[in-house]
């Protein structure tokens, strides 16, 4: 792994804006599961302590399904979902790297997961907010 460094990054509209801490060379999911397909999701996962909301808390609704366990925040302007605390690591925050500024994100590794067999593949995410 390399230096972490402070990825910047915000909603659409820029109502929401925040900051997180990780690897110039970090490892980023695409998911299949029915909503990352639907809104074309690419987690960044991070400790929840290497997170800042910047700007726009007030900006934010909470949607959860399923188990309620996640928390899909979205700016209630513009709709876009930038970040939220994942099922598989509640104790961390996935950042969409698609709402990231483009020029730290080089180096990321993208890697494909399984989120149609959420049950069976969860624990291979769990690294991913620790510290």
């Amino acid at each position: 792994m390399s230096e972490r460094i402070t990825h910047r990054g915000s909603c659409h509209c820029g109502a929401v804006r925040f900051e997180a801490d990780a690897a110039t060379d970090a490892e980023v999911q695409s998911c299949n599961c029915s909503i990352c397909s639907m809104t074309g999701y690419v987690h960044l996962i991070v400790p929840a302590a290497h997170f800042r909301l910047l700007t726009g808390a007030s900006e934010l609704e909470t949607y959860t399904f399923n188990t309620g366990v996640a928390r899909h925040r979205f700016c209630r302007r513009c709709g876009i979902k930038s970040f939220y605390v994942p099922r598989s690591n509640p104790d961390g925050i996935s950042v969409n790297v698609r709402c990231l500024d483009p020029s730290t994100i080089g180096k990321f590794r993208f890697e494909e997961f399984d989120g149609r067999n959420w049950e069976a593949n969860a624990a291979t995410l769990r690294h991913l907010s620790e510290d």
